[in-house]
C-alpha cells in the first residue's frame, strides 16, 4: 500500500517546487496564473493570495482539460501555472495532475498559503457569497 506522504513525495520529485520568494517574484511579474486549490471555506476563513483564481481541488482536472465539458477557458495548457494549498500537499498532487494532462509549465508553492500568510505575505479577503 502507498501512503499519501509517499504520493506527495513522488509528485514533488516531478514538479517545480517554489519558495515563497519565488512565487512572490512571479506574482509581481504578472505572467503566471496563480491557482488556489483549497476548499472554498478555507478561502472564506483565511483569504487568498491577491490575483489567484480559485479552482477547487476536486474540479481541477475537469476545469483544466480542454476536452472536458467543465473546461474553464482561463486554464491554458501552455501558460505558466502556479498552484497552492494550505500546506503544499494538495498543490503538489494538483501540479503533478496538470503535468499529466499536458500542461507544460506548472509549479506549486511548496510552503503553502499558511506559511505565506504567517510570513506576512499579501492576502485578500474572500467574502462568503450568500
Amino acid at each position: 500500500m502507498t501512503t499519501v506522504r509517499e504520493m506527495v513525495d513522488d509528485a514533488k520529485s516531478r514538479i517545480d517546487n517554489l519558495s515563497i520568494d519565488e512565487v512572490e517574484a512571479e506574482r509581481r511579474e504578472g505572467d503566471a496564473l496563480l491557482i488556489d486549490v483549497r476548499d472554498v471555506r478555507e478561502l472564506w476563513r483565511e483569504g487568498k493570495i491577491p490575483g489567484a483564481r480559485h479552482v477547487p481541488r476536486g474540479m481541477l482536472e475537469f476545469w483544466a482539460d480542454p476536452e472536458s465539458e467543465y473546461y474553464k477557458d482561463f486554464m491554458k495548457p501552455d501558460a505558466r501555472v502556479i498552484l497552492y494549498c494550505a500546506g503544499g500537499l494538495r498543490s503538489a498532487l494538483a501540479a503533478d495532475a496538470l503535468n499529466r494532462l499536458g500542461y507544460s509549465d506548472v509549479a506549486h508553492l511548496e510552503a503553502g498559503f499558511d506559511e505565506w500568510k504567517r510570513r506576512g505575505g499579501e492576502v485578500d479577503e474572500v467574502p462568503q457569497k450568500r
